[in-house]
């Protein structure tokens, strides 16, 4: 095997990917198992986490488990790593995926505009996408610290990086102030990851912890057709991603290739911000 095909080899090493029952998570966990690794499939829905586990070992032939986890909860969290080490004995990488993402069809997303914005939903939502992602960290952070190696990826956004152009999610017919947006929590969370990435990048270096963020564009999911255009037509490749092309970037950014990275944010957007 050749040098640079063994920087990418995560052979026996075991991530923990929090929201994994979700169409990334899946994604992850399956970039993981074809390198080698051992991914974790960590999510509040216990069984369709599990489901997803099995796929990810009949796919590849790998070893992959779904485990429950409410990133909310710091006991949860600890219950869960307690987990990962009695099954497997080590623990090397953790990948922040979970978040709440309210589609731009769903009945009701009107109440997303900020005049009208609930209280609620924002505590919601920063719980689950940012304070989660802080209690991760500061769990499975501090083990991989003791240990003095492993890597943390929090999946941000290119929403991340520049506001969500509220054009593209408007509905004909519907007055002004009745439009559908993208939430403001959406941008918040997603920009906050990118900062609690270098916060956590510069805490850790010193212990052998590498700390980097993704920074995804849209995904293919069965949007309606006038939404896809209208982003599309914002992003220089002309055109959404594939669920599975965000699987090299997370190769690359779990094993030895990115061995000299930390505190950066890797941006996989079709080209979108760099408009």
């Amino acid at each position: 095997m050749s040098q640079r095909a063994t920087t990418f080899d995560v052979s026996g090493r075991v991530f923990v990917i929090t929201g994994g029952a979700g169409l990334l998570g899946f994604e992850h966990g399956m970039a993981l198992a074809e390198i080698g690794g051992i991914p974790i499939l960590a999510d509040v829905q216990l069984e369709l986490a599990r489901e997803r586990a099995d796929a990810i070992e009949r796919a590849t032939g790998g070893r992959a488990l779904g485990v429950r986890l409410d990133v909310t909860s710091s006991e949860s969290c600890r219950a869960a790593l307690s987990q990962v080490l009695a099954s497997f004995g080590r623990f090397d990488g953790l990948i922040n995926n979970a978040a709440r993402n309210p589609k731009v069809e769903d009945a009701g997303l009107s109440a997303s505009r900020l005049e009208d914005f609930a209280l609620e939903a924002w505590n919601r939502d920063l719980a689950v996408g940012l304070t989660g992602a802080f209690l991760t960290s500061q769990v499975f952070g501090t083990h991989l610290a003791r240990q003095g190696r492993g890597v943390i990826v929090n999946i941000a956004s290119d929403l991340g990086l520049i506001a969500p152009d509220q054009r593209i999610y408007r509905q004909p017919g519907l007055p002004d102030a009745e439009q559908p947006t993208k939430p403001v929590t959406y941008s918040v969370v997603k920009g906050g990851l990118v900062m609690l990435t270098k916060y956590l990048a510069t805490y850790f270096a010193e212990r052998g912890v590498r700390v980097n963020a993704l920074c995804p564009g849209g995904v293919q999911a069965g949007q309606p057709e006038d939404f896809v255009a209208r982003l599309t037509n914002l992003i220089p490749m002309g055109r959404m991603a594939r669920r599975d092309e965000y699987r090299g970037s997370i190769q690359f950014l779990c094993s030895d290739a990115s061995s000299y990275m930390t505190g950066a944010v890797l941006s996989v957007d079709g080209g979108r911000t760099c408009w």
